[in-house]
């Protein structure tokens, strides 16, 4: 059974990722952002999302784990500035409902969701530029990053949030993920 882990980067919705990975049958745990990486033995990694980019505890040992990762909202921005891309405070703040467009219908993340999808996200932060390696994968009409995949390390990210039930098309994100995992 595949497994993949949840870092809690102290997200309201952290414990749903781990519901949402259960209810399409992975083998998943969810751990504080402190556990040592030796410790970690899974497949996948998803980093939550979280309310600072200062409370990421050691999420930037977890990317030399070779292993797929997923950033969700914080945990995208995490990558994206670890990884030597910027982030920027965002010109809407609050949790909206957005209608996403899909840059990439190729993308193995969230390709099977073009030509849009709907979603449920936060903007008080976002994604100004994406590293070097990676491709953004969406946008809408309030942010400009809502998605992100370097496909050669299997690093993703996305802007909103898949867990909870606002989110149309979540389950296909974290199916998408877990099969990239298995892919691996």
């Amino acid at each position: 059974m595949t497994r993949i882990v949840v870092i809690d980067n102290h997200g309201q919705f952290t414990h749903l990722e781990g519901r949402a990975l259960r209810d399409i049958g992975v083998d998943t745990e969810i751990l504080d952002n402190d556990v040592d990486p030796d410790e970690i033995d899974a497949d996948g990694i998803v980093l939550s999302g979280g309310p600072s980019m200062d409370r990421v505890g050691r999420c930037a040992e977890y990317l030399d784990l070779d292993v797929p990762v997923l950033g969700i909202c914080l945990g995208m921005q995490f990558l994206a500035e670890e990884l030597g891309g910027t982030t920027r405070s965002g010109d809407y703040g609050g949790y909206a409902d957005v209608t996403v467009e899909i840059l990439e219908e190729d993308d193995p993340l969230i390709g099977s969701l073009a030509p849009e999808t709907r979603v449920w996200a936060s903007h008080a932060d976002e994604v100004d530029d994406v590293p070097e390696g990676f491709t953004r994968t969406a946008r809408s009409d309030v942010c400009e990053v809502e998605a992100m995949s370097d496909t050669e390390r299997d690093f993703y990210g996305v802007q909103w949030h898949p867990e909870v039930a606002h989110t149309a098309e979540g389950e296909a994100v974290f199916e998408a993920f877990r099969d990239i995992c298995e892919s691996r």
